[in-house]
């Protein structure tokens, strides 16, 4: 089994700036693929960005320029860092894991952007 926790979200105004972090422990033997998503409100969720196999990162395009996505590989850990916040960017931010062949999700982090 694979515990998956994401930190780092909170209340910041528009412009501002927050670094989320996903972390995943348990039984891992191979963590495959790290992602991050987020869901607004009445809304579906959506992907924000992910590193893929060749090392690259992929992003949104609403959120191109302005987010970072990066990969601890010896810690497990997904990082995600959030420049120049809008309003539409406000949403419970949560990570997936697949470790081999299971995927796995945290509860998620909430970030607010607002004056």
């Amino acid at each position: 089994q694979v515990q998956v926790v994401e930190s780092g979200g909170g209340l910041v105004e528009p412009g501002g700036s927050l670094r989320l972090a996903c972390v995943a422990s348990g039984s891992i033997f191979n963590i495959v693929h790290m992602g991050w998503h987020r869901q607004a409100p009445g809304k579906q969720r959506e992907m924000v960005a992910f590193i893929s196999n060749d090392g690259l990162p992929n992003y949104a395009d609403s959120v191109k320029g302005r987010f970072t996505v990066s990969r601890d590989n010896a810690k497990n850990t997904l990082y995600l860092q959030m420049n120049n916040l809008k309003p539409e960017d406000t949403a419970v931010y949560s990570c997936d894991v697949q470790e081999r062949t299971r995927v796995y999700w945290g509860q998620g982090t909430q970030v607010t952007v607002s004056s």
